[in-house]
């Protein structure tokens, strides 16, 4: 398991490393679907899914408000936000990339810090 975890870490840092703006290499949704369920399948390995939930809060969020938009139109007609996932919601405010980026990166350690205290409180 503890190889398994390693070999994701390097595969991302590596994928970070080069997608350093200006980005050479995008992940797309098949790479990012692969350490989603990696992530998923490590979580419910080690028994810690609600730990997983709560760190990738951002992620969920995200999740939460397509749906939510989805769900909205179709009954309604009317959408809740400008577009969905969230992140384009705050573009098409007029929000730039790296104001949401880095507001994002902020509510994502917060995120991570409280997951990581939750696990000393088990």
């Amino acid at each position: 398991m503890q190889l398994y975890v390693l070999r994701l870490l390097v595969q991302v840092w590596g994928f970070l490393w080069y997608n350093a703006p200006p980005a050479m290499v995008f992940m797309g949704d098949t790479g990012s679907l692969s350490v989603g369920g990696t992530l998923g399948a490590i979580a419910v390995a080690t028994k810690h899914e609600i730990i997983l939930s709560i760190i990738g809060g951002l992620f969920v969020l995200e999740t939460i408000s397509v749906i939510i938009q989805v769900f909205s139109f179709r009954l309604t007609g009317k959408r809740i936000f400008r577009m969905a996932p969230l992140h384009h919601h705050f573009e098409q405010k007029g929000w730039s990339e790296s104001t949401i980026v880095i507001r994002f990166w902020i509510i994502s350690i917060v995120l991570a810090l409280i997951g990581l205290a939750s696990l000393k409180l088990r």
